[in-house]
């Protein structure tokens, strides 16, 4: 088996959270009808002109939160409809969040089995011809089974990637499958649990924590506390400050804010910028503070 890359993603992550005291992934989720007005008019003209304009503003973004954040996370899809102006306009999103010193989480939710997984692993976690990964971690959706997480694991492995395992999803159609109970009394997410807690046990960094993280819905208070338990070494990446997140160390939960930061000059005076700023910083201090650190 590859010997692990000498710095984790886990101990990469660490490192940010305790130097910027900040527990806060911004998400960039660019939507053509709440661009601001400047970079609407710009977007309407066609695919390539809205991929500029979806670039134009997520860059924008990462200028205005860097001080406040440890990671931006685009949302591929976003960029995927916008065909391969999307694309472009997605590495150069993920190269100038790198660049401003953030770690880059691509939520792209990627789980297929064999050359495919390997594929998506190499798009989004390899580096290629002297170039950096596109991202330093990618959200993956583990319910294929080991064969297509394996792809995953290996890139952290040998690349010092992160990955962030789907086990206990907010939405409202996760009960259908997630919540159903097994032979044994648990439920299907908590199996998922344990085989990430599995996956994740040779990739544990000098900080104590694995590169294999988990998404857990903070909408579901229950599951945050009961997934704490069952991964006490994994990053758990939530939607809410959930102090019971924290208890394995400061860098042992992200919070994700997306719309509400990027969006935020909506319900202000101020420019889209100064806005996304503003509720960067508020945010940042508010789960800083609720983690107990």
């Amino acid at each position: 088996m590859a010997s692990i890359a000498t710095a984790t993603f886990a101990d990469r992550l660490a490192e940010a959270v305790e130097r910027k005291r900040s527990q806060l992934v911004v998400g960039l989720d660019p939507r053509l009808d709440l661009l601001p007005v400047e970079l609407r008019g710009e977007a309407v003209l066609g695919r390539a002109e809205a991929a500029n304009a979806y670039a134009r503003f997520c860059c924008g973004i990462i200028d205005a939160v860097a001080p406040y954040v440890v990671a931006v996370k685009p949302q591929v899809a976003f960029f995927e409809a916008l065909g391969g102006d999307g694309i472009s306009a997605l590495e150069r999103v993920c190269h100038y969040g790198r660049a401003a010193g953030l770690l880059v989480i691509a939520d792209g939710k990627r789980g297929d089995i064999g050359s495919t997984a390997r594929a998506y692993a190499a798009a989004y976690l390899e580096p290629h011809d002297e170039h950096e990964a596109l991202a330093d971690a990618l959200t993956v959706n583990t319910y294929l089974g080991g064969d297509s997480v394996e792809p995953f694991l290996q890139a952290c492995r040998l690349y010092g990637a992160g990955i962030f395992c789907l086990v206990r999803t907010s939405n409202a159609g996760a009960g259908d499958v997630q919540e159903l109970t097994l032979s044994d009394g648990r439920r299907v997410w908590q199996h998922v649990a344990a085989l990430v807690g599995e996956w994740g046990a040779d990739l544990i960094g000098e900080r104590g924590l694995s590169s294999v993280g988990a998404v857990v819905g903070a909408t579901v208070p229950r599951a945050v506390a009961e997934a704490r338990k069952l991964l006490p070494r994994a990053v758990l990446l939530l939607r809410a400050d959930v102090a019971r997140a924290f208890t394995s160390g400061p860098a042992s939960a992200l919070v994700t804010a997306s719309r509400s930061v990027i969006f935020a000059y909506r319900g202000s005076t101020e420019d889209w910028r100064g806005a996304a700023g503003a509720e960067a910083a508020r945010l940042r201090s508010d789960v800083w503070s609720v983690s107990g650190w």
